[in-house]
């Protein structure tokens, strides 16, 4: 488990800005400047273009040529021949929204691109003996690579130097397991370090790379693979099967009944077919989303993947790791207690070696290095970096005066036999949420497997931990919210509910133990459900636990920042890295937030509710249309009568009753977690109110064509039947609209006030062709219509009785 470091007895290394060649023997240098600008000409860099979302032409081309904007623009195309401008108004209305979907999915790259350079991994890189970061696709074949514990492997290669390093292959072998790593062994990209440091020969660069393929794919801008938009998609498919026989339909028995006048029958056939497309509802999905990317780069938070917008929405169960969450990453030691009359001089010497003799101190270690610094009297002979398996650090010493020894530094509870009376003292310092390790001189030789089980308690050292100021608020938020908070650490579970219970989380004062926590899956979930504090937990625990909570129909985030929260956070619904976090966590989360603020996290959780709430919403205003157009149509195909709209009619419409107010809903705020089972949960509002509407708006054309007779007629009997669709589709927006407030009364007003602006201005009612003859069919109309809300709102209620959500 431990490497020698290959280190000159009287060399002293910088681990931050390590000496020239000249000044360390036995390290390599990695290449020279002039090696670099060789390798460069000759292409040998790391030139693999990863892009964080899809290039221009890929948004434009994904963005205008669609099934059904094929359609429509060959229907378009065909109406600009045989009818009036005003007939032809849909399509200028599928360029103006295909042109808003393209600048919105613009912006949301501009966004993601800007924000992916500021997240993007650095690895550190040795060249004429110099330490330093460089960019990802600065790395040239040959380059020599530091690696401390948390850095990702981005080029494949083979290991010069190792000083206890073991490497996570998980990603790439699915083999959970550390590798320890010697020189010779063979590195993998995509593979991270989880312990120890070491350096690495680049053997593989650009494409040749093993991962290069999946580090381009996981950070590529993407709409795919979520409920939201597969259900749409599968309403799309069901559109266009009953779409294709109905249109047949629709144009035979119009061409029959109109048969003296080509021209209006085919203006009167387009006008049937245009509305049973949903054209609108995929361009306002990629709006949503696109929006919600701007949002969220505005709030420096990184979404990775799309997706994970709509994933935060079904979020109920979100696993927070302590450290870097609830709490800051530094600490500051407040005690140094020496045991068994130990002396305190020479324990602070020791803790001074200690932290010299790991390049990569966590912030543990960092505290002490801190408060007791080096007296560069003794040498590092073997060192054990943390792991967090172990809990444990460790290294071997030749004193100053010659003498050997062998240290330990962790957790307590790990390094002393169970009943200790030293652990009741610990206890009490836990309890005050202080974070406690303890130093002990081992008897055994550092890589002896035992060597932790007889070692000998010298010192506690007791260090206290920074609570991040606004994760109180956070935590409260998720309450509110009814989304459980599950605090999953590495520390000691009394420690760890003592700094959730400063925060405020429900049920802090219940912690459990890992270590006892069942083997079992569906036990290990019932302590899950039932507690909310968990300590002492390891990396596998972590995943362990993710799994549980998932077999329970949760559906879970995971936030975290260091090594030991990789595996749970790729095995999370959702997983949330912190910026300054490892760069193996914030390769496979989803989400980034780059300015390492926890409280950053409720606007992502509100952002992904708003996107799926919102167009759950709008999906339902979209597929009335939908269902009503293909049911007039059916009925005018089974009465062999004059089909009733024009497409101009339709077109104002679904401008005033779906296009405008869609638009604004789907971008308003809602807090409501979403829901699963999006396509029956749209659709079982969509047919019935679809059904209400075609048979209220037929029924009224059926009365006026009774009722109308001579010039005129034709207008008359449109109008009043496009005045009974209106008044019903404004009434299914009035449901969608609910719970009101100001704008979203507003917002119904004012579509009904531009209609009444419609049937009032006389060089409107022109254009629109709509003029109400009379006032007894008008007021006919209008009672129908009254009959239909009140069908609507008993359809409502009872398909919300009979299919809860």
């Amino acid at each position: 488990m431990t490497q020698r470091a290959n280190i000159d007895a009287g060399a002293e290394l910088d681990p931050v800005h390590p000496v020239p060649p000249s000044e360390a023997s036995g390290r390599a240098s990695g290449l020279s400047a002039a090696e670099v600008a060789e390798r460069v000409a000759r292409g040998e860099v790391n030139d693999v273009p990863v892009r964080s979302s899809r290039s221009t032409a890929e948004i434009v081309r994904a963005n205008v040529f669609t099934r059904f904007n094929a359609i429509i623009g060959v229907l378009w195309l065909i109406m600009l021949f045989v009818a009036p401008l005003q007939d032809s108004l849909f399509g200028f209305v599928i360029i103006a929204n295909t042109g808003i979907g393209i600048i919105q999915e613009l912006r949301a790259k501009k966004t993601l691109d800007s924000l992916a350079v500021i997240g993007e991994a650095k690895p550190t890189v040795r060249r004429d003996g110099v330490a330093a970061e460089i960019s990802t696709s600065e790395i040239v074949l040959g380059d020599l690579v530091e690696l401390g514990p948390g850095d990702k492997v981005v080029v494949d290669g083979e290991v010069v130097e190792s000083d206890g390093l073991e490497v996570d292959e998980s990603l790439l072998t699915g083999e959970a397991d550390p590798v320890l790593k010697k020189p010779g062994d063979k590195m993998m990209s995509g593979s991270f370090v989880v312990a120890g440091g070491g350096a690495f020969t680049a053997t593989k660069v650009g494409r040749e790379a093993y991962a290069a393929q999946l580090a381009e794919e996981a950070s590529r801008f993407t709409l795919v693979h979520s409920e939201l938009r597969s259900g749409i998609s599968m309403i799309l498919k069901y559109v266009t099967w009953l779409m294709v026989p109905t249109s047949i339909g629709l144009v035979i028995s119009q061409l029959v009944v109109k048969d003296d006048n080509f021209k209006e029958s085919v203006a009167y056939t387009v006008g049937g077919i245009v509305p049973m497309i949903p054209e609108g509802l995929v361009l306002l999905t990629s709006v949503a989303f696109a929006i919600g990317v701007i949002r969220l780069g505005r709030k420096q938070c990184l979404v990775q993947e799309l997706p994970a917008i709509e994933g935060l929405a079904r979020v109920d169960v979100v696993c927070l790791d302590k450290t870097g969450t609830l709490t800051e990453g530094g600490m500051d030691v407040t005690e140094l207690r020496p045991l068994g009359g130990a002396d305190e001089a020479y324990i602070r010497k020791v803790l001074g070696a200690l932290g010299e003799s790991d390049p990569r101190p966590n912030a543990s270690l960092q505290a002490i290095i801190d408060a007791y610094p080096d007296s560069e009297e003794w040498r590092c002979r073997e060192s054990l970096p943390f792991s967090s398996a172990r809990k444990y650090s460790g290294a071997a010493f030749s004193e100053g005066d010659g003498e050997n020894s062998t240290w330990l530094l962790g957790a307590p509870d790990v390094l002393l036999p169970s009943g200790d009376p030293s652990l009741a003292e610990i206890d009490g310092l836990n309890e005050q949420g202080l974070r406690v390790l303890l130093l002990a001189r081992a008897r055994r030789e550092l890589d002896d497997p035992q060597v932790a089980s007889d070692a000998r308690a010298t010192a506690l050292v007791v260090l206290e931990q920074r609570l991040r100021p606004d994760a109180g608020d956070t935590l409260r938020y998720f309450e509110e919210q009814d989304v459980h908070a599950k605090v999953i650490s590495g520390d000691n579970a009394v420690s760890v509910g003592a700094v959730a219970g400063k925060l405020g989380l429900p049920g802090a004062s219940r912690t459990v133990d890992a270590r006892k926590l069942p083997g079992d899956q569906a036990e290990m979930a019932s302590v899950l459900d039932d507690n909310a504090v968990f300590g002492r937990v390891t990396p596998q625990q972590k995943r362990d636990m993710v799994a549980a909570l998932q077999s329970r129909g949760h559906t879970v985030a995971m936030t975290g920042d260091g090594v030991n929260d990789v595996l749970a956070l790729k095995d999370a619904d959702i997983g949330v890295s912190m910026g300054s976090g490892s760069e193996a966590t914030r390769a496979v989360a989803q989400i980034v937030l780059l300015n390492n603020s926890f409280a950053t996290l409720p606007s992502v959780v509100a952002e992904g509710r708003r996107v799926i709430g919102n167009i759950t919403r709008v999906a339902t205003l979209f597929l009335v249309k939908t269902v009503y157009s293909v049911l007039l149509a059916l009925l005018v195909v089974c009465t062999q009568v004059e089909y009733l709209f024009l497409p101009r009619h339709l077109t104002l419409l679904s401008t005033l009753t779906i296009g405008v107010p869609a638009f604004f809903l789907a971008l308003a705020p809602n807090t409501e977690r979403a829901k699963p089972h999006f396509v029956r949960r749209v659709m079982r509002y969509a047919i019935p109110g679809g059904a209400i509407a075609a048979v209220t708006t037929f029924a009224t054309y059926l009365l006026a064509r009774h009722y109308y007779e001579g010039p005129g007629a034709r207008e008359a009997e449109t109008s009043a039947a496009t005045l009974t669709l209106f008044l019903v589709s404004m009434w299914v927006l009035a449901i969608i609209a609910r719970p009101y407030t100001w704008w979203r009364i507003a917002l119904v007003l004012s579509m009904g006030a531009a209609f009444l602006l419609v049937l009032a201005v006389p060089w409107l009612q022109k254009f629109f062709a709509l003029k109400l003859a009379g006032t007894t069919l008008p007021w006919a109309a209008v009672g129908v219509a009254v009959v239909g809300a009140g069908l609507l709102e008993l359809a409502w209620r009872w398909v919300g009785r009979r299919w809860p959500t």
